[in-house]
């Protein structure tokens, strides 16, 4: 791994960690590309950039992170199911977070969904006096069930946030409501991820040479800083227009990808 290679990564990272089209696919995509996926230590820059993503919702939401115990038990909650089927299907995930197959079929699949998201919870936007149903406070099982939707990301392409919105959707959650669940429940959830994925490396006796543990600094801030201003437009987006142009983008991506692999060249690197 090389310089640029990492602020390509971090980009991609800060950008995509919070929309729903899969950070990881999107990571698994480019590293493939540079043909630098299978490197030991690109997994680990790919796993623990993502600090650098947490750190951006922390500091966009630090309020929140005060309000009371029961916003840390709602997201301790959440974060159960992902840590029980996380450990059960870890060999599992990490055989497919080594196939850009595997995350174009679920761009596809994922795109076609989102295309009909807005459509299928409509009045989830439109909370008044006649649709007392649709609200934004999230129950103690509303929080469980979201929960189990994040573990749907562990297939590589998914998108953990695209999952766990639709998730609270679901839930007749209005989507601004259901994406800043989305955003908090990531951080327990990548923080664990990045704690897992360092307990593992170390405890394989690899280490980390002076230039690696810079391309994790500067990757961690520059993840940071996509990561803001990604968070703070799609926000905004997402409330206003909703899902059909990530839907439309993960499809085209998607069939570009098997393009690629069936007429140009295998993408696997397995």
């Amino acid at each position: 791994m090389n310089y640029i290679e990492v602020i390509i990564l971090a980009i991609i990272e800060g950008f995509t960690e919070y929309l729903p089209v899969s950070s990881t696919g999107h990571m698994i995509i480019a590293s493939s590309f540079m043909k630098i996926a299978n490197d030991d230590f690109t997994k680990l820059f790919t796993i623990v950039i993502q600090l650098g993503a947490i750190l951006a919702v922390l500091a966009l939401y630090w309020k929140q992170f005060f309000q009371s115990v029961d916003f840390y038990v709602k997201l301790f909650i959440a974060f159960i199911p992902a840590v029980f089927f996380g450990l059960l299907f870890n060999n599992t995930i990490d055989g497919l977070l080594e196939s850009p197959l595997v995350v174009a079929i679920s761009l596809i699949l994922g795109g076609v969904l989102l295309l009909k998201v807005d459509d299928w919870f409509k009045s989830n936007e439109e909370f008044d006096a006649e649709n007392p149903t649709a609200h934004s406070e999230i129950s103690y099982l509303t929080a469980l069930k979201i929960g189990f939707f994040q573990c749907l990301a562990m297939i590589p392409g998914t998108s953990r946030s695209g999952a766990t919105i639709v998730g609270g959707m679901t839930q007749k959650l209005n989507r601004k409501t259901a994406a800043e669940f989305s955003f908090f429940l990531a951080v327990p959830t990548m923080f664990g991820a990045t704690a897992k994925k360092l307990y593992d490396y170390f405890g394989d006796g690899l280490v980390l040479s002076g230039s690696q543990i810079n391309y994790l600094i500067i990757g961690n801030i520059i993840a940071f800083i996509v990561a803001i201003i990604a968070i703070k437009s799609f926000i905004d987006y997402l409330s206003k227009k909703g899902f059909k142009i990530f839907g439309y983008y993960r499809i085209i991506l998607g069939i570009a990808l098997l393009f690629i692999h069936y007429f140009i060249y295998p993408l696997s690197i397995i």
